[in-house]
C-alpha cells in the first residue's frame, strides 16, 4: 500500500496542491461520515486525493511565487515541462494517466470524470451521492483554505476570468445556470446529512487532513 504523502513526492506534486487536495479529500469525508444514506467512502476519498494530479499544466507560477517556495519557480516551470513530455498539455487527461498509472479502480476514474464547474448541472441531475460530494468538496476549497459555497465561487471567477477556465470564462446566463446547480448540489447533500455547510470550516477538516496523508491507497 502506499499513501498520498509517498504519491505526491513521487508525482512531484507541489506543496499547495497537495494541501489543496487533502483539503478537498477532508471535506469529502466529513461528509460522508455524517451521511444518513449508503455511500462508498473510499471511492470519494481516493477521487479528491487524486483529482487534481496533472493541474501543474495549466498554472501559471509566476502568478503565485508564494506556491513556488522554497525551491523556486524555475525548479516547479522544469516539473511542468516533464509533464508536457509525458502526459501531453491537457491536465485532465494528465490526472486520468496518472490515476491509471496508481491502479486506481474504474469507480474513482468514473468519478473523475465526469465532475468540474461547467459540468455542475449535470452533477446536480445526478442520482450519484458519490459524484455529488466529490464535486461539492471542490467547490468548498480554495488556494488557501475552506471557503463557503458562494465565497468559493465568487473567488474562482474573479482569479479565473477572462482565462477560459469554466468559472471565470462562463458567460452570465450559463453562469447563472451553474451557480444555481452548484446550490443545489449542497441542498441535496445537506438533506441527507447529519451536519450543515457551515459546519464545514478549516478548523474540522484539520485533523481528517493529518489522518489522510497516510491514507492507504495502492
Amino acid at each position: 500500500m502506499k499513501t498520498p504523502r509517498e504519491i505526491y513526492t513521487a508525482y512531484k506534486i507541489m506543496p499547495n496542491l497537495q494541501l489543496h487536495q487533502l483539503r478537498v479529500a477532508a471535506v469529502a469525508k466529513l461528509i460522508c461520515e455524517n451521511f444518513t444514506k449508503p455511500i462508498d467512502t473510499n471511492d470519494v476519498v481516493c477521487a479528491c486525493l487524486f483529482h487534481d494530479m496533472g493541474n501543474i499544466l495549466k498554472f501559471e507560477l509566476a502568478m503565485f511565487p508564494e506556491f513556488t517556495a522554497p525551491e523556486g519557480v524555475e525548479y516547479w516551470e522544469a516539473v511542468k515541462a516533464e509533464y508536457r513530455a509525458k502526459y501531453g498539455n491537457d491536465e485532465h487527461a494528465a490526472t486520468q494517466a496518472i490515476m491509471k498509472e496508481l491502479g486506481l479502480p474504474d469507480s474513482v476514474k468514473s468519478l473523475m470524470q465526469r465532475i468540474g464547474f461547467s459540468q455542475v448541472d449535470r452533477v446536480a441531475a445526478s442520482d450519484s451521492f458519490e459524484r455529488k460530494i466529490v464535486q461539492y468538496g471542490d467547490l468548498r476549497v480554495g488556494p488557501r483554505g475552506v471557503l463557503s459555497l458562494r465565497e468559493r465561487l465568487d473567488e474562482g471567477r474573479k482569479r479565473y476570468i477572462g482565462t477560459g477556465h469554466s468559472i471565470g470564462g462562463t458567460g452570465g446566463d450559463r453562469y447563472r445556470v451553474l451557480l444555481s446547480a452548484a446550490l443545489e448540489v449542497e441542498k441535496q447533500i445537506f438533506a441527507s446529512a447529519t451536519i450543515q455547510p457551515e459546519d464545514i470550516n478549516d478548523t474540522a477538516v484539520a485533523p481528517l487532513i493529518e489522518e489522510l496523508w497516510e491514507y492507504p491507497v495502492a
